[in-house]
């Protein structure tokens, strides 16, 4: 099966368990990876050409993800988040989530109509998983200890909680 025969390979209404395997310069192998994929930005620098010649062969040679054109982050606040969510959902009982009453009513009801494939109208995974995220950051993370990350660029001094 190649990528291009088939470029969506998750349900949108499940966890996104697989991905097309991407080579280092952003290119599918035709491989399927029987895991999420882990969050990852490439941004264009500005002013940067495209196909700049000196761009792939630091690339190469440095074997690192950032060149000349692109800039390289693997999110690691969002991949953080993402397990924390991920141990959250798992949990069996709903008193065990750390929401209010009205919060676990909402989110008993999303999940299952979201799971019902009787549904005509039902959330995407990545709608209940934003929803989620923020319940957990609001509701959950204050009454655990906070989330805590450390954002690791120029001009940002030190990490958050929240």
């Amino acid at each position: 099966m190649s990528s291009f025969d088939k470029p969506i390979i998750n349900s949108p209404y499940e966890y996104p368990g697989r991905h097309w395997e991407l080579d280092l310069v952003g290119h599918p192998t035709d491989t399927v990876v029987s895991a999420r994929r882990s969050s990852a930005l490439w941004t264009a620098l500005p002013g940067a050409s495209a196909k700049s010649a000196s761009s792939q062969k630091s690339l190469e040679l440095e074997g690192e993800l950032s060149t000349d054109t692109t800039a390289y982050n693997p999110s690691p606040i969002i991949n953080d988040l993402r397990q924390e969510l991920a141990t959250w959902r798992s949990l069996p009982n709903p008193s065990q989530w750390k929401v209010t009453p009205i919060t676990q009513r909402l989110l008993e009801h999303w999940r299952a109509i979201q799971r019902d494939d009787t549904q005509t109208i039902r959330p995407f995974f990545c709608q209940l998983e934003a929803v989620e995220a923020a319940i957990w950051l609001a509701e959950v993370a204050p009454k655990i200890g906070g989330f805590t990350f450390t954002v690791n660029r120029p001009g940002f001094a030190g990490g958050s909680n929240f």
